[in-house]
């Protein structure tokens, strides 16, 4: 019998699965048959067969220990596809996308935690096409339970560290309080009654976001009108996160009278509720005054308008867009912001705000893109589809919300409001399940570590600041080309 495993592989997975393929694969007893094992990411973790030269075959084919099947990378196989679904493939010759195995026949079924119901990996076996593979399934299955079985006599202690905080949390029997761990949901029936199927989505966005926001609470409107304070602190060697929520939490309402002054400067990317923001701080009816129209009117003309405009006694006003002023043109808005008797609001992005303005501003609101507020998304993707087909006509079920919220949204609230559009254009009543979204949307992108999603956006932030020059960047952020060009790639920037 012939065995390739992942050097110092000595996962739970790893551990469990190698007496099972051990015992099965003395059972194949020679015959050109190769057991494959993978983890929860589709990468080949160890590599069993009984037939020493079917093994070289499959060795020749790349199938081997620290190679990647995703199907997002070679397209459908039986190890990579059964990841993304989460169900048993079984893969006929010309059904593999990638040519080089179409004289094989193979079928994978993923493994599931029994405690967590966490995806731990995916057990595959193939063999040359021609021969009877109906077996495959039911051999396939019987082993995966062995593994399954093994994965929940040994829980790691992360489990029980994880239950232990929940019961010493939930003593009193009224608080409301939810352990959150990898595939673990703990929740108090006090809990429960507080919540409905789409504030999970919710709460959870706000746990990913804790390790990001130490200590932060969070506000959050639940589907059923009530407001909640979310506290999250991270359970030491759990790997997980407690939730406590405190009920009827008191909504924060913007009171203008308390602004430091003005003029008030609002900050944020595209799409992120800039205007809707300088709205609301403003008297009613606010007069605009948009630097894109620069383009169309001529820097003079524009000017001339600004200067008419601030220069006389009457409404708010709203400058959209100041990141595309001119050094000129900001001398000319901050000589006339001086001495301006109106209420201002400067909208910008982060990037392009000359110094000079920023220093002006008495105020400053920088508005979070939403990326970094995913708690918000069930709760404003409901409400933006309330408006389009009217309230109470259709739901989006938790698993909609929670394929929603796991998208990255570069576009901000704009971009989710063209999404929620296309749904209402889809389904006008009734539940919107996942298959009803566009269908760029209906898969969840791989999840990042929060660290990961901190480092990225540093790194977007420099690259932004030195005008997408990345020898600056680099220099800015202390390391050298080549290394910000590595981490680039790594997280897939753009």
């Amino acid at each position: 019998m012939t065995d390739r495993t992942a050097p110092h592989d000595t996962t739970p997975l790893s551990r469990a699965a190698e007496p099972v393929l051990e015992r099965f694969a003395a059972e194949l007893d020679g015959s050109p048959v190769a057991l494959v094992l993978a983890d929860h990411t589709a990468k080949v973790v160890g590599v069993r067969s009984a037939n020493r030269s079917f093994h070289r075959t499959i060795e020749e084919l790349g199938i081997t220990p620290g190679v990647s099947f995703g199907e997002d990378e070679i397209g459908v196989n039986a190890v990579g596809t059964p990841v993304e679904t989460r169900r048993g493939l079984l893969v006929r010759g010309p059904e593999h996308s990638l040519a080089s195995f179409h004289t094989f026949t193979c079928y994978g079924h993923p493994i599931v935690h029994p405690i967590t119901r966490r995806l731990e990996g995916v057990l595959g076996i193939g063999r040359p096409s021609g021969e009877d593979d109906r077996l495959f399934p039911p051999l396939v299955q019987r082993m995966v339970r062995d593994i399954e079985d093994r994965l929940q006599l040994a829980s790691p202690n992360a489990q029980r560290l994880l239950l232990t905080a929940f019961q010493r949390a939930a003593r009193r029997r009224d608080r409301p309080v939810i352990v959150l761990g990898e595939g673990l949901v703990l929740a108090t029936p006090a809990a429960l009654d507080l919540l409905q199927p789409a504030d999970h989505v919710a709460v959870r966005a706000c746990a990913e976001q804790a390790p990001s926001r130490p200590g932060e609470t969070q506000r959050l409107n639940l589907a059923s009108g009530r407001a909640v304070a979310v506290r999250c602190a991270p359970i030491d060697g759990g790997h997980g996160v407690l939730v406590d929520l405190i009920a009827d939490a008191p909504a924060h309402r913007h009171n203008r009278d308390r602004e430091p002054g003005w003029p008030l400067l609002v900050v944020g990317e595209p799409g992120s509720g800039r205007t809707t923001a300088a709205n609301e701080a403003t008297s009613h009816e606010p007069r605009t005054l948009d630097a894109a129209e620069i383009v169309r009117q001529g820097e003079q003309a524009w000017a001339t308008t600004m200067d008419d405009v601030l220069g006389t006694p009457g409404q708010a006003v709203i400058v959209e867009n100041a990141q595309l002023l001119s050094e000129r043109t900001t001398a000319l808005l901050v000589q006339r912001l001086r001495d301006t008797r109106r209420e201002v609001v400067v909208v910008s992005t982060p990037d392009g705000l000359r110094a000079p303005l920023a220093g002006l501003c008495a105020a400053r609101r920088n508005l979070l893109p939403l990326r970094r507020r995913r708690h918000e998304i069930p709760g404003l993707a409901q409400r933006m589809l309330d408006d389009a087909v009217g309230k109470g006509r259709t739901r989006l079920t938790a698993d909609t919300l929670s394929v929603l919220t796991a998208q990255p949204w570069p576009g901000n609230l704009s971009e989710l409001r063209r999404v929620v559009q296309a749904i209402a254009e889809v389904r006008s009543a009734g539940d919107i399940l996942p298959s009803d979204l566009p269908e760029s949307y209906r898969g969840r992108p791989s999840p990042d570590s929060p660290l990961r999603e901190a480092e990225r956006e540093v790194i977007v932030a420099a690259i932004q600041a030195a005008g997408g020059n990345k020898q600056k960047a680099a220099t800015a952020l202390g390391v050298s080309r080549s290394t910000l060009y590595n981490r680039i790639r790594a997280l897939r920037i753009d």
